[in-house]
């Protein structure tokens, strides 16, 4: 009697999902004097009056590490600015986004949902991974709709390495879901980070 060899499948190597992270704007992204320094600029300052608000401090240095995670980078915001405006406005600081949701692309979003208990933001409708956001409203709402969110407060200097950590956290969160085989469109349940 033969035996059945054993099939030896060859392990594939690990594919990482690139993790889609999104930052809200007022509070998060643009800061308020009172609050944090603004990133120094090379433009004249009646430009940047002009053409946008100000960065703050350390979100250039915190974009250039997500990109070199090869993290996708979006911004969220429940206001009315346009995709436009967004995108010019980041680039004054040299920063590319990959993608801008605004209050009527999260519209659109809820409708195609059918949602009547209409959450300020659902990030999960956008395949987004982790929402970085100044509201701990927004934070709840994550938690009843099934999306991460980090809180940064307008204040803390150390946003961005709360960020870093937040992210490292999904990724291995999202590690663990793909080793076991588990396809991962979105979020199973939400994931509370708090300062």
């Amino acid at each position: 009697m033969r035996r059945a060899a054993k099939s030896l499948v060859p392990l594939l190597p690990f594919r990482r999902q690139r993790l889609r992270i999104s930052f809200d704007i007022d509070d998060t992204l643009a800061c308020q004097a009172l609050h944090s320094d603004a990133e120094p600029s090379r433009l004249p300052a009646f430009i940047h009056r002009w053409l946008g608000e100000p960065l703050r401090i350390g979100t250039r240095s915190l974009i250039r590490e997500l990109r070199r995670q090869d993290c996708s980078v979006w911004v969220y915001t429940s206001s009315g600015r346009t995709p436009a405006y967004i995108r010019r406005w980041l680039m004054l600081h040299g920063i590319h986004v990959d993608g801008v949701v605004n209050s009527v692309r999260h519209r659109h979003a809820l409708t195609a949902r059918g949602l009547s208990n209409a959450p300020s933001k659902l990030p999960c409708a956008f395949d987004i991974d982790l929402h970085v956001d100044d509201s701990e409203g927004v934070q709840m709402e994550g938690q009843h709709h099934g999306f991460r969110v980090v809180v940064v407060r307008p204040d803390d200097q150390q946003w961005a390495q709360q960020v870093l950590d937040a992210v490292a956290q999904v990724q291995r969160q999202l590690a663990r879901q793909q080793l076991v085989g588990r396809q991962v469109t979105a979020p199973q349940r939400a994931e509370v980070f708090s300062s």
